[in-house]
């Protein structure tokens, strides 16, 4: 089996959190803690977190640990995408076609 080159992607990912409420310290601290991690809004008991890393790998270390965190109950993969860096540096160019 050949090993592939690494890929200079982006990768970008959305999970929500079922924790208790009382793991809401930790869990801001692991966000603080895992570079390209942050929690973008929450409640008592829900979280929707953004993870921003240059691969699968690195997302998921991050559910891992999310998963580890005395108090969290769940975590899903809502969203992920991935883009190589290159295709991120392109203006974007305008919308054709409807509406125009």
């Amino acid at each position: 089996m050949t090993a592939h080159p690494p890929r200079d992607e982006l990768h970008i990912a959305s999970l929500v959190v079922q924790h208790r409420a009382d793991a809401g310290p930790a869990l801001e601290a692991l966000a603080a803690e895992l570079p390209g991690l942050e929690i973008a809004m929450g409640d008592a008991t829900r979280s929707v977190l953004l993870q921003e890393s240059p691969g699968t790998r690195e997302l998921m270390d991050s559910v891992d640990r999310l998963r580890e965190l005395p108090g969290v109950l769940n975590v899903n993969l809502v969203y992920h995408h991935a883009e190589p860096r290159q295709d991120l540096e392109q203006p974007l160019q305008p919308e054709t076609g409807a509406g125009t």
